[in-house]
C-alpha cells in the first residue's frame, strides 16, 4: 500500500511508544504473527493517547478493545467464509497530537495493519483520515467526534456522536427539559471538539428562545480559569455548559467552588472519567453529561467484570467504545465474507451491532445511528439520569422538609 511522509518514518524508529508491549490478553503490541495453528490473523491497528493530558481516553479504548479481542479469540475467532480468523491488536501512542499520529500511523502500516481503530481524539483523526482514505483501509474512530473526522472519506466511520449533535442535544436538554433560559458557556477555543460542541449549543439555545449570558473562551493548556468564572459569576447565568475534556473540566469545577460560583454543570462525553481526575468529588456533584455507557447498568455487567479483573479499574465509555469497535469490525468481516478493506467498507452500511453503547447502524456518510443517554454524578458516583429526575428529587426534598 501507498505510504506517506517517508522522511518521518525513519524518525519514528526513535520513539518507544507506550503501547508497544505485549499484553496478557492474547493481543500484541508488536507486529502480529500468523498463529501456530496456521489460522489467519487480522491485525487491528490502534491510535490514541497513552501519555499526556488525554491518556485516560486512549488507555481505556485500548483496554476495551483488548477485552473484545480476547473474547472473540477465546470463542474460536471470526468465521470469514470458509476460514477462521483470529484478531490481534497493535496499539500505538499518538499523544493526542497530529504529527505523532502520522508517525505512528506509518509505523502501523509497516507492521501490516489490516484496519484502523482510531484515532481516539479528534485533531489527530482529522489528519489521519486522509491517509487511510488514500491507503484504502477501513477506519473506525471510537470517539473522534469532530465533524471533519470522517468527512470526504468513504472508508471512515465513527461510533460516537458528533460534536454538533452533542451540543444541540445538551441545548435542548438545558432549555426544554431543565427549564433554564439564561445560560453561560466556557470552552477551549483551540480545540475542535470543544468549539464544535459550543457552536451548536449556542445556536440551538438561541433558537429555543434562551440567552447565552456569558460566553467565555480559554486556550489549550490553561489551568487558571478564575477570570472567566468571575465573569460568569457576575452574569445572571442559571447553568454552566462546559464542553471540554475532563482535565480542564476538573480545574473549572474546583475553581468555580473556590470563588463561590454555585451553578449546575452540564457537559459532553469528554466529562466521562472526571471522577478519577478531581480531588474533591463534591465539586462536580450533580453535573450531568452525555455518555452512551454506564458501568452500573446490569446489561453490561459481564464486560465490567472482565475489565475490572484484567485492569483493576472500572471501565468508562471510552473502554466501551473500543470494545464495540472491535465487534463492529467482526460484524463487517462476517457480512462481507472477507477481510479485505474494500469488502468490509461496503458491508459497514449493511450491519447492525448490539453493543455496550447501544444498538448501532451506520449511514452511508459513516455516521452512527443510535440514541443518546445522560449520566449524572450523585454522591461521588456515576448514575443514570432520566428526564424528570430533577423534579422527582425536588419533590422528595419537599416531602422530607414537611
Amino acid at each position: 500500500m501507498k505510504k506517506f511522509l517517508a522522511a518521518i518514518m525513519a524518525a519514528a524508529m526513535v520513539f518507544s511508544l507506550a503501547a508497544c508491549g505485549s499484553s496478557d490478553n492474547g493481543t500484541s503490541g508488536d507486529t502480529a504473527q500468523t498463529s501456530e495453528s496456521g489460522e489467519d490473523t487480522f491485525l487491528i491497528g490502534g491510535l490514541g493517547p497513552l501519555t499526556g493530558s488525554a491518556a485516560s481516553y486512549g488507555t481505556s479504548v485500548k483496554q476495551g478493545a483488548e477485552i473484545a479481542i480476547k473474547e472473540i479469540n477465546d470463542a474460536g475467532g471470526v468465521k470469514v467464509g470458509d476460514k477462521t480468523v483470529k484478531l490481534a491488536l497493535d496499539f500505538k501512542d499518538d499523544e493526542g497530537k497530529e504529527q505523532t499520529a502520522i508517525t505512528a500511523y506509518n509505523s502501523l502500516m509497516d507492521d501490516g495493519m489490516d484496519a484502523l481503530l482510531g484515532t481516539v481524539t479528534s485533531a489527530p483523526c482529522i489528519v489521519i483520515k486522509d491517509y487511510t482514505a488514500q491507503d484504502g483501509i477501513l477506519q473506525i474512530t471510537p470517539s473522534g467526534s469532530a465533524i471533519n473526522c470522517i468527512t470526504d472519506a468513504d472508508n471512515a466511520f465513527r461510533l460516537c456522536f458528533t460534536d454538533p449533535l452533542q451540543g444541540k442535544t445538551m441545548a435542548d436538554f438545558a432549555v426544554n427539559d431543565l427549564g433554564y433560559k439564561n445560560i453561560a458557556v466556557i470552552f477551549n477555543n483551540s480545540d475542535e471538539y470543544s468549539t464544535g460542541m459550543k457552536d451548536a449549543f449556542v445556536e440551538e439555545v438561541e433558537a429555543l428562545g434562551g440567552t447565552i449570558v456569558s460566553n467565555q473562551a480559554f486556550n489549550e493548556g490553561d489551568v487558571d480559569f478564575t477570570a472567566q468564572l468571575t465573569a460568569i459569576k457576575n452574569s445572571n447565568a442559571e447553568i454552566l455548559f462546559v464542553p471540554t475534556y475532563y482535565e480542564a473540566a476538573s480545574y473549572i469545577a474546583q475553581q468555580a467552588k473556590d470563588i463561590g460560583l454555585n451553578l449546575p454543570f452540564i457537559g459532553g462525553d469528554g466529562w466521562d472519567g472526571i471522577l478519577k481526575q478531581v480531588t474533591d468529588p463534591s465539586t462536580v456533584e450533580g453535573a450531568i453529561f452525555l455518555s452512551p455507557f454506564l458501568a452500573t447498568d446490569p446489561e453490561v455487567a459481564d464486560f465490567v467484570a472482565s475489565y475490572e479483573a484484567a485492569y483493576n479499574s472500572t471501565p468508562d465509555q471510552f473502554a466501551a467504545d473500543g470494545y464495540d469497535v472491535v465487534y463492529v469490525m467482526k460484524a463487517a468481516m462476517e457480512q462481507a465474507g472477507s477481510t479485505e478493506s474494500a469488502d468490509m467498507i461496503a458491508a459497514m452500511t449493511e450491519i447492525e451491532v448490539d453493543g455496550l453503547t447501544g444498538k448501532v447502524k451506520f449511514s452511508a456518510d459513516g455516521e452512527p445511528e443510535k440514541g443518546a443517554k445522560f449520566v449524572t454524578i450523585k454522591d461521588g458516583q456515576y448514575v443514570a439520569y432520566h428526564v424528570g429526575d430533577e423534579a422527582a428529587d425536588t419533590a422528595e426534598t419537599t416531602e422530607a422538609a414537611e
